[in-house]
């Protein structure tokens, strides 16, 4: 059996719709962008992770860049299993005489169907997964946190994501309500290309707005320490001609409004479907954000003003569900609520 257990490896991965994180040994050893780029004329990936996303957006007609996750989950099968796979060469360097049996702990968002659950399944054991655990990630974000998930007292982890938003009241080891909604990060992106196209007359391109997101996104439209506008340049959509435009972080809030509204009133509806007696442990410790959107400058300040909560964002929120599914994946023996 020593054999064997030597031939098995242990990995953690954080499939999300905008960067797929894979731990290994308690280490972050991938942590990369979730795109591939495919040659239309062999099906066969060229590049993955941050070298594809260059390509993005730049690519010729026999090279397509394809994101194989949308709204968190796969929408593109083979893409999906190339890139698991891919990924799990990167950790994998040297060339072995036989592939290493793989034991994996995937996160899902909590809103999967079946079929979509299937789909996670089969591209992982099309990549080699040999035990194929799965977690809600919600609960893998809470874990991350440091929040003691199997405790009689309730806790409530908002992660927002690329592609969903997930909602969760967390007690004894299990999720009490749970809203699973898309709208996150990719639609805040869309919002930001759509408005510099009615706003500025300039056409952007999804990399450009992610930019734009990064440094000048903003929840609300005052600020105590306000970042320097950023410089956009692009096609004028009239001439054609190029121009360049500073954005300020007061438009983006106001630009983003719609869709953060959406993720508030989804928190009030998890919130209403909340048992009182957790109901009363939320409010004590406050709600927990987590997840890639939680960066956005003063959204934890929006939302306490808002529901009269306190929120904290997690230490690193971009990190926070791969941690956790880290350490669910040593604990898979004690923790009952992983799935097989």
């Amino acid at each position: 059996m020593g054999f064997f257990s030597f031939m098995t490896q242990e990995i953690a991965i954080d499939l999300g719709t905008a960067n797929t994180i894979i731990i290994c040994d308690d280490k972050i050893v991938v942590d990369e962008p979730s795109i591939v780029a495919i040659d239309r004329r062999t099906e066969k990936m060229v590049a993955i992770g941050e070298k594809a996303r260059q390509m993005q957006g730049k690519t010729h007609d026999n090279l397509r860049t394809i994101r194989p996750l949308r709204d968190g989950v796969i929408a593109d099968f083979n893409a999906a299993e190339q890139m698991i796979r891919g990924m799990i060469k990167m950790i994998n360097k040297k060339p072995r005489l036989f592939p290493p049996s793989l034991r994996m702990v995937i996160c899902i968002p909590s809103g999967s169907t079946e079929v979509e659950l299937r789909a996670v399944r089969d591209s992982s054991e099309h990549a080699g997964g040999r035990d194929v655990y799965m977690i809600y990630e919600p609960m893998a974000a809470a874990i991350g946190i440091g929040i003691d998930v199997e405790a009689p007292e309730g806790n409530m982890v908002v992660d927002i994501g690329g592609g969903t938003t997930e909602i969760a009241v967390i007690s004894l080891g299990g999720i009490v309500t749970n809203k699973s909604i898309r709208i996150a990060g990719d639609d805040l992106t869309a919002d930001i290309q759509e408005y510099m196209r009615h706003q500025h007359n300039i056409k952007i391109g999804e990399r450009t707005a992610e930019d734009i997101k990064i440094h000048v996104g903003s929840a609300l439209s005052e600020l105590e320490d306000p970042p320097a506008d950023f410089r956009v340049q692009g096609p004028n959509q009239m001439t054609a001609l190029p121009i360049e435009i500073p954005v300020s972080y007061q438009e983006i809030a106001h630009c983003l409004e719609k869709s953060i509204s959406k993720i508030e009133i989804a928190i009030l509806s998890a919130l209403e479907q909340t048992p009182p007696e957790l109901y009363a442990d939320i409010v004590n410790h406050g709600i927990y954000l987590a997840g890639g959107g939680a960066l956005l400058r003063g959204l934890d300040k929006r939302l306490m003003n808002k529901l009269n909560i306190p929120f904290h964002i997690a230490e690193d929120p971009l990190r926070a569900v791969a941690r956790g599914t880290g350490i669910a994946l040593k604990n898979v023996k004690n923790f009952s609520f992983l799935m097989r």
